[in-house]
């Protein structure tokens, strides 16, 4: 069962909510609280906090009784209340600021899918969410009350995957699919079982920490009706793991369905070594594995988010040989542009030689790795899974360097920015292996 503990809270204004309505997710939806007037009898707030709740167009504000309960209402700077309660801080831009930092857009073949990777998409199903962080990555598309994806625009993403072979993974997102009805989550992943190829499928969801209600029984027997199933929730700071949400995952757990955590680094939330290694202890307490520590986007109104990425490292630095090695995330660089995602770490590989490797561990200490002389290459001839490549030709990347399957990567343009007094630069395929032909006149160089 859930460690016992972990504390569990209520606003004083909630107290007199009965316990059948407060725990009824549907009842959480339907008091979220959005304006000025909401939140006056519950947080004793800023001017800063006052004037972005009075200001419009700024991204959705909404929030349900059980999140804003965990907010300390007399402290302004309280992690979780930073995430979730808008300042005027989110009207300053700042460089670099993007509406699409992620290229997203750029890589959706269709409305809705984005298919970046060669085997798996991202998929986004609704526009909504429990409530919405002031980071969101997807603020230009998320939060509408009036728009989401229509069914022609579902049936069109089913339509690609069901044509793409390579896909093995879908990832469903959005907003978050948990608020959708029930039955529209059990109809999309129906079709979704549906497509051969698709091996694994996936939900990002913050759901369970805005409302963790929402995780019955039923919705656990749903979902295990399609493994392999895997989830990732979103727990940012150790004050987000309450009772409540450690019997949610242990619902899930019990369904069979794997747990990960997606954190973002924020400053003044949890850009702190201590803070971060409370929070994945706490995470996998409740069988939930940490997955990616991310970098702030560079998305409007999140820049007073933002932190160096040396603080990431230093983190991961904090993190590793202090903690158990699985409760390590991978801290990742989403790359703006549509990079993806860049793992960026403390470096480990002091130097190398033909035979050495020279090593340090968390502590400083320095150590020597030999590494053998008479390594028998692998045979990729011979192998039958060097043989049934699935990725897609051309998205191989660095590896397809190592893999021999090319011997360049070039930038847009290089042949053109490189051909000299009206030469042409030409690559033949000889025996397997690239090989520069000549420029100019013809001759080899």
């Amino acid at each position: 069962m859930p460690a016992p503990e972990f504390p569990s809270k209520r606003a004083p204004a909630y107290l007199d909510i009965p316990d059948e309505q407060w725990s009824d997710w549907r009842w959480q939806l339907s008091h979220r609280l959005n304006s000025l007037e909401d939140f006056e009898p519950i947080l004793e707030l800023t001017e800063s906090e006052r004037a972005a709740l009075s200001a419009k167009d700024l991204f959705r504000v909404d929030i349900t009784p059980y999140f804003v309960s965990l907010i300390d209402p007399k402290d302004p700077n309280d992690p979780i209340r930073r995430q979730v309660i808008p300042t005027a801080a989110e009207m300053t831009k700042f460089t670099g600021m993007m509406e699409d930092s992620l290229s997203e857009d750029a890589h959706s073949p269709v409305p809705g899918l984005v298919h970046r990777y060669p085997d798996r998409v991202l998929m986004l199903v609704t526009t909504q969410c429990a409530s919405y962080c002031r980071y969101c990555t997807r603020a230009r598309i998320v939060g509408d009350a009036s728009a989401t994806f229509s069914r022609d625009e579902i049936n069109a993403q089913i339509d690609y995957l069901e044509r793409t072979p390579q896909v093995r993974d879908v990832l469903l997102s959005g907003g978050d699919p948990l608020v959708l009805a029930p039955k529209l989550l059990e109809d999309l992943l129906t079709r979704l079982r549906a497509i051969p190829h698709i091996e694994i499928i996936r939900i990002g969801s913050r759901v369970p920490v805005f409302m963790p209600m929402r995780v019955t029984d039923e919705l656990c027997d749903m979902l295990a009706k399609f493994h392999p199933l895997w989830m990732n929730i979103h727990v940012n700071h150790p004050n987000e793991i309450t009772r409540e949400l450690a019997e949610a995952t242990d619902k899930l757990s019990r369904a069979g369905i794997p747990l990960g955590n997606q954190s973002v680094l924020l400053a003044g939330v949890n850009d702190c070594a201590h803070i971060q290694r409370k929070l994945v202890q706490d995470l996998v307490r409740i069988r939930v594995r940490p997955y990616y520590l991310y970098i702030c986007d560079l998305v409007e109104g999140g820049g007073h988010f933002r932190t160096p990425v040396s603080k990431g490292i230093e983190i991961i630095e904090g993190l590793r040989g202090h903690t158990s090695g699985f409760a390590v995330p991978t801290f990742v660089v989403d790359a703006p542009g549509g990079g993806g995602k860049i793992p960026v770490m403390p470096n480990y590989i002091l130097s190398s030689s033909d035979h050495n490797v020279v090593l340090r561990n968390y502590e400083g200490f320095i150590s020597t790795y030999e590494e053998p002389l008479d390594y028998p290459p692998h045979n990729k001839e011979t192998c039958p899974f060097c043989r049934d490549k699935r990725t897609e030709i051309g998205q191989s990347g660095v590896f397809g360097l190592l893999d021999e399957e090319r011997m360049t990567i070039k930038p847009e343009g290089f042949d053109q920015l490189h051909t000299r007094g009206g030469g042409i630069h030409r690559l033949r395929e000889d025996s397997g292996k690239w090989k520069p032909l000549g420029i100019g006149g013809g001759e080899e160089e």
